[in-house]
């Protein structure tokens, strides 16, 4: 079993930036890819960014790509993510994952590859 909760969200005028952490409980916090994912109002949960449990690789949503980083502390069992040049349709309420994939550099983008989720924080942008 692992527990996540998530912090760092908030309210943001477009252009800015935010950190969202997800701090897991469990031992076995390294053995999981982690990813987040977000879901607007009126629309599905959609992928955001993942980082393999090795933190080997890292997988982002292309409306995301070079804006927002996904980092991972094993040692903290932590992982983040740093969102910046943030617009409003970045406004969500953001989730993190934890799954227990196969390989070291998997990097899964669906949420139905994830069995543990957090109680999401809501970001947000205004314009």
């Amino acid at each position: 079993q692992v527990q996540l909760v998530e912090s760092g969200g908030g309210l943001v005028q477009a252009g800015g930036s935010l950190r969202l952490s997800c701090a897991a409980s469990g031992r076995t916090f390294s053995s999981y890819a982690m990813g987040w994912f977000r879901q607007a109002p009126g629309k599905e949960r959609e992928f955001v960014a993942a980082i393999s449990w090795s933190g080997g690789r890292i997988s982002y949503a292309n409306s995301v790509k070079g804006r927002f980083t996904i980092s991972r502390d094993n040692a903290k069992n932590t992982v983040y993510l740093q969102m910046n040049s943030l617009e409003p349709e970045d406004t969500a309420v953001y989730y993190c994952a934890a799954g227990v994939v196969a390989g070291a550099l998997n990097t899964p983008r669906t949420s139905s590859e994830y069995a543990y989720w957090g109680q999401g924080t809501q970001v947000t942008v205004s314009s």
